[in-house]
Formats: C-alpha cells, structure tokens, sequence
C-alpha cells in the first residue's frame, strides 16, 4: 500500500457503543492494511444510525464526513460477510461492507479490508470495512 492511498471507512457498530471502542476499532482495521487516519477521506454507515453519539463524535473528532445509507440501498449492495443477524435487526445483510462500498461507488475489487470486527471494553461490537477510493 502507499501512504497516498485514499480509502472510506464503513462502520456498524452496537447502540451506544463508546467513542474509545469505535477509535480502537478504526485504529485497528487502518493498521491492518498498513494505513493512518490522513487516508481516510470519510466514514459510511447505515442511516438508523444517524443518532449514534460515538459516531457522530468520530466524523467530528477526525473531520470525517458521514454518510448515511438506508437498510433498502444497503441490501442491494453484493458483500462478502452477509449476516442474517444484521439482516434481522438491521434490514439489511450488512451495513460496514456495504455502506463502504456504496459510499466509495465500487465493489467487492475495492475493499481492502472486509468486515473487521472489534468488541470493546465496553462490551459492544463494531464493525470496520474499508474500501479503496478510485
């Protein structure tokens, strides 16, 4: 990878997951594709959660755009790690994969890292994809 990549992150996470686990979530999934927060260039999820504080507080923190996806765009989109969990709480059979993609306007050649899944101190669960921006 060069450090001019530019990349989108897609985020699904628990409600009222903390910002630290959502950070360490997001510091994780960059290091494993060897990339730093100067690369990403905005943040995709799914539009029930739009309330979500620690995401909100991420977009604001890092000055990351973030985008909202409703569950009827996000199901059409083709992702590796579909979910039926995610799909019956959700609508949709994945949220972090899918919003990346949809966000970045590519496919499945243009993620770099599939659903990276992280669980907190706090206990919740979030998810990281990141996709490649052409």
């Amino acid at each position: 990878m060069t450090g001019f990549e530019k990349i989108i992150l897609g985020i699904g996470c628990d409600r009222n997951t903390v910002l630290q686990t959502l950070e360490t979530a997001v510091d994780l999934a960059l290091k494993e594709i060897q990339q730093t927060h100067a690369a990403v260039t905005a943040m995709a999820t799914i539009d029930k959660k739009n309330d979500e504080l620690a995401l909100l507080a991420l977009s604001r923190k890092r000055n990351w755009p973030l985008w909202f996806y409703p569950a009827e765009q996000l199901a059409q989109v083709e992702v590796p790690n579909p979910s039926e969990v995610v799909r019956k709480y959700m609508g949709t059979p994945a949220v972090s994969e899918a919003a990346a993609m949809l966000a970045a306007n590519t496919g499945v050649d243009d993620l770099l890292l599939e659903k990276f899944k992280y669980r907190g101190e706090d206990n919740k669960n979030a998810t990281v994809s990141i996709v490649r921006l052409r």
